[in-house]
Formats: structure tokens, C-alpha cells, sequence
């Protein structure tokens, strides 16, 4: 396939382009084969440390990123590739008026590869349709956030061997939590996983969800209480009220510390939950717990860059040497 870069051909392109901008974008297949891959780079990272030598990834955030934008930094300069970006909107031509369209149309001059974040529901998808190299969606709004959805099911898959049979609750905001929302439509894919939400009245799951899951005939429970359900559990998927999410501090500030996982609280639980969290913490889990080999909140930021690096060498149609 020959496309146009910038008005010059470019005659290297020899496969279509791909993007990521829902989990779902990968078949079931598809996606082991990806972690089958991240685990081959957990094993092994000096077979991969020169693939991408020559390739450039663009992170273009618009908001306020560290682990998922130092991640995908990571990952590349692990491939052996290069990093280009902007952390935030303001340091960008986004201050000055430039749509999406036109950045990432000027990215695919200079880049690979990107990796976008924008505060705005879909900006990533027009980002795709414009875009001539891969881009791929590193959190939209309170819509998706698939590569944080990746790296959840890669983290359950390496530590409990199977992404099937479980009780995953889901506890905090899972209104506007899109962590939850990509890690929910995720999941349905996979047998006999049941679900538990865990939440306030004001930041229960969306309609949406709830809608999709009896279409499906999938069960679930939605419970205020944590302690009522911990011991049912065999993950735990705790989240943060996001005060970026809030119109105002007030509603913020009584729902902040609404759940927070205490020792005595984990104690109820099975001795092999595992606790996981999409970062970055506030107080929602209590630093006693860190220690305990239920937390597998830090194991899963390392689980995001193996995952990540194999998303980059997937779409890119790149292999180790």
C-alpha cells in the first residue's frame, strides 16, 4: 500500500494502517497473541532493545498524564526507537487554535506512531481518521482508556493464569471512570466472569453498561457497601474519585473518601485476591496494604509497559531481530 506523507509518497508502507481506540479493536485471538508477546519481552528484553531502532513515537497529551505517558516513553526507548511530544494542551499549538485534525496530520510528518490523550470523548477517533501512521488512544474523556484495559487484562491473565472464572468487583467511580468502562466491555468476552459494582448512588456504573450487560444476559450485583462483598472477591479493582471529572469541589469533596481499602478491610478477604488499580492513587487504598502480596497495583504499572512495547511492535508490524 503506497501513501501520501506530507505530499511525498512514501513507498515503505507495505500494510494498512491500524489504530487502537477500543479494547474490542483486537479480536480475543488477537489480543493473545499480544500478551503472549508482552510476556515473551518480560522474559527476554534484549532480543527487543533494537527492533525499533530508527522509529519515532509522538505522545501527544492534551491533558495531565504520568504513568500512561512515561509508560509509552518507556516502551519505546526500550524498543530502541525515539520520543517525541508534549505533556500538556498549553505547550502545544492547541493554544493557539489547531484542531486535532491538523496536529495529527502534522505528527504523521514527523513521527511513526502516536499515542494521544485528549480530555474530550472521540477527539482520538478523528485523530485516527485523519492520521496516515497508527495512533492509538491513550484515554478519551470519561470514554476509554484502552491500553489501561490491556495492561488490567495482561496483569489478570500472568498472575491468576486465566482471564476466565472469576468475581471482579469494581469499586469507587465508576461513573466517570472510563478505566472501568473499557475493563467492564473487556471482560464480557471472556467465560463465566461475574461482576460486582461497588460504588455510591451518584457514581454508580452507567446505564450503558448495565444496558449492554443484561443484553448479554451477564450477571452482576450493584452494592454501596465493599465490606458486604469483599469476601466474595477475587480481584478487586479499586478507583479513584476523580476531581477533574467534578462540576463542582462540593460534590468532590463528599464523595472523595468515600471507599478507602484498609487492612482491616482486606483481612475479610480471600488470602489470593488480588488488588489491583489503575493509578494514581489518592487515599483510596491504604499505604499499609502495599506490602501485602494481594497489592498488585505496581506489578501492573510494570505489566503496562511490556504491554504497551508489544502494541507498539504489533502495529507497527515489527518483529525482533
Amino acid at each position: 500500500m503506497i501513501t501520501e506523507r506530507g505530499g511525498i509518497l512514501d513507498k515503505t508502507r507495505v500494510r494498512p494502517i491500524r489504530h487502537l481506540m477500543n479494547p474490542l479493536d483486537f479480536t480475543v485471538d488477537e489480543l493473545e497473541k499480544l500478551f503472549d508477546l508482552a510476556g515473551d519481552i518480560e522474559r527476554e528484553p534484549a532480543k527487543y532493545a533494537k527492533v525499533c531502532e530508527g522509529k519515532k513515537l509522538a505522545t501527544c497529551f492534551y491533558e495531565p498524564s504520568t504513568r500512561t505517558r512515561l509508560s509509552f516513553e518507556a516502551a519505546m526507548l526500550n524498543l530502541g526507537g525515539e520520543v517525541l511530544g508534549f505533556s500538556e494542551a498549553s505547550s502545544s499549538s492547541a493554544a493557539k487554535g489547531e484542531s486535532v485534525s491538523d496536529t495529527i496530520r502534522v505528527i504523521s510528518c514527523y513521527a511513526d506512531i502516536c499515542a494521544m490523550r485528549h480530555p474530550k470523548e472521540g477527539a482520538a477517533y478523528v485523530a485516527a481518521s485523519k492520521s496516515l501512521i497508527p495512533v492509538i488512544n491513550a484515554g478519551d474523556g470519561g470514554h476509554q482508556h484502552p491500553t489501561q484495559t490491556l495492561t488490567d487484562l495482561l496483569t489478570i491473565r500472568s498472575l491468576r493464569g486465566s482471564l476466565s472464572g472469576f468475581t471482579i468487583g469494581l469499586c469507587g467511580d465508576l461513573k466517570f471512570g472510563r478505566t472501568v468502562h473499557s475493563l467492564i466491555n473487556a471482560l464480557t468476552r471472556y467465560s463465566d466472569v461475574r461482576f460486582i459494582f461497588i460504588s455510591p448512588e451518584e457514581l454508580k456504573v452507567p446505564d450503558y453498561i448495565t444496558d449492554m450487560l443484561d443484553e448479554k444476559g451477564i450477571g452482576y450485583e450493584e452494592v454501596i457497601s465493599l465490606e458486604d462483598v469483599i469476601d466474595k472477591l477475587d480481584i478487586l479493582y479499586m478507583t479513584r474519585v476523580q476531581r477533574e471529572r467534578f462540576f463542582n469541589e462540593e460534590d468532590y469533596v463528599r464523595l472523595k473518601d468515600f471507599y478507602i481499602l484498609t487492612k482491616d478491610k482486606l483481612d475479610k478477604a480471600k488470602s489470593d485476591m488480588m488488588v489491583l488499580h489503575p493509578l494514581p492513587r489518592v487515599n483510596e487504598i491504604s499505604v499499609e496494604i502495599d506490602d501485602d502480596p494481594r497489592a498488585a497495583y505496581f506489578k501492573q504499572a510494570q505489566y503496562g509497559v511490556y504491554v504497551r512495547m508489544a502494541l507498539i511492535l504489533t502495529l507497527l508490524g515489527m518483529e525482533p531481530v
